[in-house]
C-alpha cells in the first residue's frame, strides 16, 4: 500500500510541475483559432511544428538522454563540464549540419510537409527554430539535472506566455502563416539565452573531449529509433492527411488533437511517478501482481475519462471554437485515448527490462507504428480525419494487446476477466456514442455515468480494500 501512495505522490507532484506550461496553449488556441479566418492557416503552422519536432529531434540524437546519464557517472565537476561542453559541441555541429540541409532542400521539404513548393520560406523559419529547440535542449540540461524545479517551473510558463506575446500582434496584422513559427524561434532563443546565462559555467569549447564522444554517442544514436516510432504515432497522421486531403482538413485535424493534450498531461504526471515505483518494486516476490494491477487500473480510469471526453467533446468545442473549427470534435475522444494507451504500454513493457530485455519493447512498437501507417493509407481517403485518429488509436492498440500476450507468455503479467470486459465495454461505449449521439451531450453523458458505474461495479472489492486502508491510515495518524 505504501508504494501505491507513494507512487500516486509522486504522480501528483510531476504532474502540477509540469502542467502550468501546457494549460497556456491549451487557453490560447481558441483565441488564436478565432484569428485565423481559414483552418489551413492553423494547419500549416502546425505542420511547421511536426517539421520542427522532426528536425530537432534529428540534430539532438539522442544526445540530451546520454548527457542526462554520464553526468553522474562521477563527482568530479571537472567531469561534468566535460560532459556538457562536449555534448553541447556535438549537437551544434549536428544542428547546423540539420540547419543546412532544410536551407538546401527547402523545396522538397514544403513539398512533403507542407504538400506546396510555394510553403518553402516557411522552412526558413522552421530552420531558425529547429536550431534553437535543438540546442536548448542541450542548454537548460544542467538546470534539470541540479534539480532546480522553480527554474523550470518559471521557464515553463513564461515560454507559451512569450510566444503567444508575439504571434498575436502578428496574426493581428494578417501574417497568419508565419505568426505562430516565429514566434516559436524567437521566444525559444530568448529562454536559450536566459538558460545559457545561468548555466555559462558547465560550457567551454576549450573542454571538448574526444574520448567522452564515443561513451555519449553510444548511449545517444540507439535511443533514436524510439523517437522516430513516436513520431510516426503522433506526426505522421498529419502529413498523411495533408498530402490525401488538404491543410484546411489538417489544421481542423490539429484542433481535434488539442484535447489530447489533456491526457498528455496526465501521461507526463504517470512518467515522473513511475520511475520510481517501477525500479524500487522490480525485485519484490509480487513483482508481478504489482504491476499488473498498476496496468489495470490505469486502463479503467483511462477508459472513464475517455468516455466522459467523448460525451462532452461536442459541446465543448462548440463552446470554444467557431466555424469549421468546431468539426475536429470528432477526433478528440480517440486522440485523447491514445497517450493513455502510450502509458499503458510503458507499463506493461517495462516488465521486459525485469529479465533485461529491451528489444521487444521497440520490436512491438514498430509494429504498432507500421500498422498506424497502413491504417492511415486505409482509412483517411474513406472517412477523412476520424479515419487517421481511429489509425494512430488502433496502432496503439495492438501495440498493447501483443505486449500483453507476449509478457502474458512469458509469466510476467496476470489480465483478469474484469478488466477484458472492461475494454469490451470501453469499445461498445464508443461505437454506441459515435453512431447514435454524437452530437446530443445530455444522452453521452448518460451513457457515460452508466458506463462508470459498471466500473465501479467490475472493481468494488479493490475500492472497498483501498478506502479501508486509507481508513487504516488515518486512524494511526491519529494516534
Amino acid at each position: 500500500m505504501k508504494k501505491f501512495r507513494l507512487f500516486i505522490e509522486n504522480f501528483l507532484v510531476y504532474g502540477l510541475g509540469g502542467t502550468i506550461g501546457k494549460i497556456v496553449p491549451l487557453i490560447m488556441v481558441p483565441i488564436v483559432t478565432r484569428l485565423m479566418p481559414d483552418p489551413s492557416y492553423y494547419g500549416i503552422s502546425d505542420l511547421s511544428n511536426t517539421l520542427i519536432s522532426f528536425a530537432s529531434a534529428l540534430a539532438v540524437l539522442g544526445m540530451y538522454d546520454a548527457m542526462y546519464r554520464m553526468y553522474f557517472e562521477r563527482d568530479e565537476e571537472d567531469f561534468k563540464k566535460r560532459i556538457c561542453s562536449t555534448a553541447l559541441a556535438f549537437t551544434l555541429c549536428t544542428s547546423l549540419l540539420v540547419f543546412l540541409l532544410m536551407i538546401l532542400f527547402r523545396g522538397l521539404i514544403a513539398r512533403w510537409f507542407f504538400s506546396d513548393r510555394k510553403y518553402a520560406y516557411l522552412v526558413y523559419i522552421s530552420a531558425a527554430a529547429t536550431l534553437v529547440t535543438a540546442t536548448n535542449n542541450l542548454i537548460s540540461a544542467p538546470t534539470r539535472m541540479q534539480n532546480k524545479r522553480r527554474v523550470f517551473v518559471v521557464t515553463n510558463t513564461l515560454t507559451p506566455l512569450l510566444s503567444y506575446s508575439i504571434s498575436i500582434p502578428l496574426l493581428l496584422r494578417g501574417y497568419y502563416i508565419i505568426a505562430l513559427p516565429l514566434a516559436i524561434a524567437l521566444s525559444g532563443f530568448t529562454i536559450e539565452a536566459a538558460f545559457f546565462i545561468m548555466n555559462r559555467k558547465w560550457f567551454r569549447l576549450s573542454l571538448f573531449d574526444r574520448s567522452l564522444l564515443r561513451p555519449l554517442l553510444s548511449i545517444a544514436i540507439p535511443l533514436f529509433p524510439n523517437f522516430l516510432i513516436y513520431w510516426v504515432f503522433n506526426s505522421s497522421d498529419k502529413l498523411m492527411i495533408t498530402n490525401l486531403m488538404n491543410v484546411g482538413a489538417a489544421g481542423i485535424y490539429s484542433i481535434g488533437a488539442k484535447l489530447g493534450q489533456v491526457s498528455q498531461l496526465i501521461y507526463a504526471a504517470f512518467a515522473g511517478g513511475w520511475q520510481y515505483f517501477a525500479f524500487s518494486t522490480m525485485k519484490e516476490e509480487n513483482q508481478v501482481e504489482s504491476n499488473s494491477r498498476v496496468f489495470e487500473y490505469l486502463g479503467v480510469i483511462s477508459f472513464s475519462a475517455s468516455i466522459f471526453i467523448a460525451a462532452f467533446s461536442y459541446f465543448l468545442y462548440r463552446l470554444l471554437f467557431a466555424g469549421d473549427y468546431v468539426e475536429g470534435f470528432i477526433v478528440a475522444p480517440y486522440l485523447f485515448l491514445a497517450p493513455l494507451l502510450q502509458m499503458l504500454f510503458q507499463v506493461a513493457a517495462n516488465q521486459f527490462l525485469v529479465v533485461k530485455k529491451t528489444w521487444p519493447n521497440m520490436l512491438i512498437l514498430s509494429g504498432g507504428a507500421a500498422a498506424n501507417i497502413l491504417l492511415n493509407f486505409l482509412l483517411i481517403p474513406r472517412i477523412g480525419i476520424e479515419g487517421a485518429a481511429i489509425a494512430t488509436l488502433c496502432g496503439y492498440i495492438i501495440s498493447d494487446l501483443v505486449c500483453c500476450l507476449v509478457l502474458i507468455r512469458m509469466k510476467l503479467m496476470k489480465i483478469r476477466t474484469r478488466f477484458l470486459l472492461s475494454c469490451l465495454l470501453l469499445l461498445l461505449s464508443l461505437l454506441i456514442w459515435r453512431i447514435f449521439f454524437h452530437r446530443n451531450v445530455f444522452l453521452g453523458l448518460a451513457e457515460a455515468v452508466l458506463c462508470a458505474a459498471l466500473y465501479l461495479f467490475l472493481y468494488r472489492e479493490d475500492i472497498g480494500m483501498l478506502l479501508r486502508g486509507m481508513k487504516k491510515e488515518a486512524g494511526k495518524k491519529e494516534r
